[in-house]
């Protein structure tokens, strides 16, 4: 979409000028925190391309997540959106967005608080709900997220998606978020790829997971030693495992526990060793899964058998959903210390692979 109004029409909402971010970062003696994993994107031209890529944005709501010294802010803004909720946890950005806020009369609001704990439930007008089925709601989520907490950020957000609770109880929330680049290229992985892993299938199972474009390090200050990838997501309709999200994560898990061994090897894991070969054996054959491909070659539709057959088995024993096989070693390795007199007993190679 462009910004430019095309003859005739109301021109789109503008900024009046402002200092730049580099100027507001000096001016508010600002700095990344490397504890926080921050790094700031001061090049406009690379804000506005993140914020294209949320799609059309104008009269739309946006939260935008983290927005330090707002560089992002102002593309938003720019884009003509009809509101802008700002989560800033960092209380040293708060002066400098106030300052974005008095140049939007009535488009900003800001708080100051921590993303993995705010109620998003009502962080919108609830006349902008939609149906799940209907198309996604004028709502959207950005953020250049700190590395430190961009993958429990997305997990938390994947578990809402699959509730539909949280940002997503307005409906099909799209989201366009930063990763590092490793994150990203997990987070589209495909079967047979080094980088399929957990994250591939707890995302790629609920939403459209697009990897829109890659950042080079040195656009960030200070400069990250990796490259950032800017991620697009759009809840799926259906999800891909008609399953609740903690049976998935566990399984999904489970198989990805021993990810250069085969399959079977991390599936034994969902059972007590009492049993453990044979009730592994009657899963595998149960979801027609071959017990010899490596954990990234499954597909989805694999994984959705594996998902639907270990269900099965759980409504048969109601205590299987609970066991938990790394407390279980632990329990042996407790009894053992107990026996063995002398110190500590080396580790078992399973152990040693946790």
């Amino acid at each position: 979409f462009c910004l430019m109004a095309a003859p005739g029409k109301v021109a789109a909402f503008r900024l009046p000028p402002l200092p730049t971010i580099g100027e507001i970062i000096k001016l508010f003696r600002l700095k990344a925190l490397k504890q926080l994993s921050q790094n700031f994107l001061l090049d406009l031209r690379l804000t506005d391309k993140i914020v294209k890529q949320a799609g059309e944005l104008k009269n739309a709501h946006v939260c935008e997540v983290g927005p330090g010294p707002g560089g992002i802010t102002r593309s938003i803004l720019s884009a003509g959106v009809e509101q802008l909720l700002l989560i800033e946890k960092d209380a040293r950005f708060i002066p400098g967005l106030q300052m974005l806020s008095e140049a939007a009369p009535g488009k900003v609001h800001i708080v100051h608080g921590d993303i993995l704990t705010y109620k998003m439930e009502k962080a919108f007008p609830k006349h902008l709900k939609k149906n799940w089925e209907d198309e996604p709601p004028d709502i959207h989520i950005i953020g250049n997220l700190p590395f430190s907490v961009s993958t429990p950020l997305i997990i938390k957000w994947l578990e809402n998606v699959s509730k539909r609770d949280g940002p997503f109880i307005y409906g099909r929330t799209q989201m366009t978020l930063t990763f590092q680049k490793e994150v990203g290229e997990r987070l589209t992985a495909n079967p047979g790829s080094n980088q399929r892993s957990r994250l591939s299938i707890m995302a790629q199972h609920l939403c459209t997971v697009e990897n829109c474009f890659i950042i080079p390090g040195q656009a960030f200050v200070p400069k990250p030693e990796v490259d950032v990838a800017v991620v697009h997501f759009t809840p799926l309709v259906q999800p891909k495992i008609q399953q609740p999200f903690e049976l998935v994560q566990k399984v999904v898990q489970s198989v990805f526990q021993f990810r250069r061994k085969y399959c079977f090897r991390g599936i034994e894991t969902l059972f007590p060793e009492n049993g453990r070969l044979k009730r592994t054996e009657q899963l595998m054959m149960t979801a027609n899964v071959d017990p010899t491909l490596r954990p990234f070659q499954l597909s989805m539709s694999q994984f959705r058998n594996l998902c639907n057959a270990y269900r099965k088995m759980c409504d048969e024993d109601p205590g299987l959903f609970v066991f938990n096989y790394r407390e279980e070693l632990r329990q042996k390795k407790m009894r053992r210390s107990l026996v063995e007199s002398s110190g500590q007993p080396e580790q078992t190679e399973e152990e040693n692979q946790l």
